[in-house]
């Protein structure tokens, strides 16, 4: 029994000795869409990211990296004002396109001869702009006029994050990884105004990252 309790430990925490090589490549990337409503339509957000990266072992088991891309959010809020003679219809928008660069370091350690336990490092950066614009539409009997305002404010953002995960090779070329949760640290920082910081830290479930990368293996 003891034997057998011993043999199982080694399948299932892989004692290897299988490492990635030395100046191993590989390509990755994700693309992201969400859209969120409430209040019966009148609130939206939308989300979209594009995030391509590339990796090079710089040691066994030890990669660097970097990702390139964009992403945007755009939010919408709707409100309606009647009275006994007018109905006025205030639409607000609110954009943040942003050029997303993302240099990281990964560490990863062996369980089995496909399966490895990693840990990432990462520096990511937006450089965008927060575009506004406030519209709205006044209905006096049979007569409607629009007025609109909109403005324009540049923002950098720099953060620190550490996600754990979990990748496993189907053969020597495809792998498939997945993250939970993230550690980290966000500057947000507008071109005229105060920055804000953001914390977030913990293991959520619902917090997963499915990905899939492909390895130019040696």
């Amino acid at each position: 029994m003891k034997k057998l309790l011993i043999a199982s430990a080694v399948a299932l925490f892989g004692l290897s000795n299988a490492q990635i090589a030395k100046g191993t490549v590989y390509l990755s990337g994700s693309v992201g869409y969400s859209q969120e409503e409430t209040n019966n339509g009148n609130s939206k957000v939308e989300n979209f990211n594009v995030l391509p990266t590339a990796g090079f072992f710089v040691a066994p088991n030890l990669a660097v990296g970097l990702g390139v891309g964009f992403q945007t959010q755009k939010d919408t809020n709707i409100s309606t004002t009647t009275t006994a003679l007018s109905t006025t219809v205030n639409t607000l928008e609110e954009k943040y396109p942003a050029f997303v660069v993302a240099p990281f370091v990964r560490k990863y350690w062996t369980l089995s001869d496909k399966l490895y336990f990693f840990g990432q490092l990462a520096v990511p950066m937006q450089f965008g702009k927060v575009e506004v614009e406030n519209s709205s539409v006044t209905t006096i009997v049979n007569t409607t006029s629009t007025s609109s305002i909109s403005s324009e404010a540049k923002y950098t953002s720099v953060g620190v994050t550490v996600k754990p995960g979990l990748d496993y090779f189907l053969n020597k070329n495809w792998t498939i990884e997945a993250t939970i949760g993230e550690f980290g640290y966000n500057n947000f920082k507008p071109k005229e105004g105060d920055a804000t910081n953001n914390y977030s830290f913990g293991l959520n479930l619902a917090n997963v990252g499915i990905g899939v990368k492909y390895v130019f293996a040696k």
